[in-house]
């Protein structure tokens, strides 16, 4: 599956443009975190890109997003190792996250949602005003986006990362990224 046919189709399905730009957030960083752990940075991305892919079809049920998501992409002949880690990113589904790849994508996005909220503190141009250590203050504050479980964040100590180190690459992920700017 190649990065522009993905796109396609998450856009057949996505029409909320803040998730669009969450999809692409968390492929930004999906991409840093692969090539940071010399891994196929496409495959890497592309699972990044279409992981809510199902977000406006389960209608505010969180049960079975990622599910729903695997299976629209195992339908669309996407590699398994995609349609898998799309599955685990939901602690829900109570897949295990045995690969490199899943252990990313399920601390990506809480990741690029805390960047986000962050940005939004900021005001215009906050993607490129923001400190690291301003996302590191709001990620200690239990009272900053709780809704973004820090608890998942933490998990960066799986894949070898501090909380710092992650913040850092996934910053530099989404700054590189110019239409998130």
């Amino acid at each position: 599956m190649e990065r522009s046919r993905a796109f396609e189709e998450l856009l057949l399905r996505l029409e909320n443009k803040e998730v669009i730009k969450h999809s692409l957030a968390v492929e930004a960083i999906m991409n840093k975190l692969a090539e940071h752990f010399n891994e196929e940075v496409r495959l890497w991305g592309i699972a990044g890109l279409v992981h809510d892919i199902d977000v406006e079809r389960i209608q505010n049920d969180s049960r079975p997003h990622g599910m729903m998501g695997g299976d629209i992409l195992e339908c669309l002949d996407f590699d398994p190792t995609i349609v898998y880690a799309v599955r685990a990113h939901n602690p829900e589904n109570n897949y295990e996250r045995r690969r490199k790849i899943d252990k990313a994508l399920y601390i990506a996005s809480p990741m690029a949602e805390l960047i986000d909220a962050c940005c939004k503190l900021i005001g215009e141009n906050g993607l490129i005003k923001i400190s690291e250590e301003f996302i590191l203050n709001k990620y200690n504050d239990p009272d900053f986006a709780p809704h973004i479980s820090r608890e998942r964040l933490e998990l960066c100590t799986e894949l070898g990362l501090s909380i710092e180190d992650f913040i850092k690459l996934s910053l530099e992920a989404m700054r590189e990224m110019s239409y998130l700017c």
